[in-house]
């Protein structure tokens, strides 16, 4: 079993920052490749950066590349989303999640490839 705690949501103006923080629990953490997606009202849960177990390769979705930075802590159990240059369409509940410990990354935009979830966090962005 596996949990993920993500912390580090708020309320921030256009233009601001945030860094969000996903903690997990285990001894596994550094073979799993880990995701953030976010989720708006009324909206299904999409996309918004991975990076592999070993912290070498990370994705994007298109709306945030450029913005955001994904990064791993594999020593503190920990995985990061810093988000720069924030949008109003920014605004969601943002979720980590955590894949199988394979030390492989796959369909890493799907949410099925990933087997555990945080609670999220609330990110709003005022224009």
């Amino acid at each position: 079993q596996v949990q993920l705690v993500e912390s580090g949501g708020g309320l921030v103006q256009a233009g601001g920052s945030l860094r969000l923080s996903c903690a997990a629990s285990g001894r596994t953490f550094s073979s799993r490749s880990m995701g953030w997606f976010r989720q708006a009202p009324g909206k299904e849960r999409e996309f918004v950066a991975a990076i592999s177990s070993g912290g070498g390769s990370t994705y994007y979705a298109d709306s945030v590349k450029g913005r955001f930075t994904i990064s791993r802590d594999n020593a503190k159990n920990t995985v990061y989303l810093q988000m720069n240059s924030l949008k109003p369409e920014d605004t969601a509940v943002y979720y980590c999640g955590a894949d199988r410990p394979t030390g492989r990354i796959g369909y890493y935009d799907r949410t099925t490839t990933y087997n555990y979830w945080g609670q999220g966090t609330q990110v709003t962005v005022s224009s």
